[in-house]
């Protein structure tokens, strides 16, 4: 079978070829937008498009979108020197979940037997509390056959 390139798959029809167009123009606004913008913003914010001399950059956080507000005037004109058609930046905050915090299984803490019987003892020695429910709770909860 022979190997062809992708490139030649994207520029086989009038679709993929504007797809293809409109990626490789995202990409080097976002590398122009990574030149202009501080380091520190940049790498927690992206470009999402750009349409009418608009550019639409996505940020992790609140933090970010306001000193990337803050510093718009001097962010557009140091990627006008590059390209010229951008006339304006739109900001939005877009939270996504860290890989850290998607991949961390949630975990239960095992109680030993002694230590359920002791949080018996002491729920049964106490009065009527919301204290006393919790460790009866507890102590049901934990006393299941696993």
């Amino acid at each position: 079978m022979p190997t062809n390139k992708i490139g030649k798959f994207l520029t086989a029809s009038a679709e993929l070829k504007a797809l293809s167009d409109k990626a490789q123009k995202l990409l080097q606004l976002q590398n122009t937008f990574f030149d202009s913008a501080p380091p520190s913003l940049a790498q927690a914010s992206r470009v999402k498009n750009f349409r009418a001399g608009m550019l639409f950059i996505v940020v992790e956080n609140a933090a970010v979108a306001a000193k990337l507000r803050q510093l718009t005037p001097r962010i557009i004109s140091n990627i006008r020197k590059f390209e010229p058609q951008v006339t304006g930046i739109q900001v939005t905050v877009q939270v996504t979940r860290s890989q850290n915090e998607a991949s961390l299984p949630s975990r239960k803490n095992k109680i030993s037997l002694d230590s359920i019987d002791k949080l018996r003892n002491l729920s049964e020695k106490i009065v009527n509390s919301p204290l006393k429910s919790a460790l009866t709770n507890l102590v049901r909860r934990h006393n299941r056959p696993r």
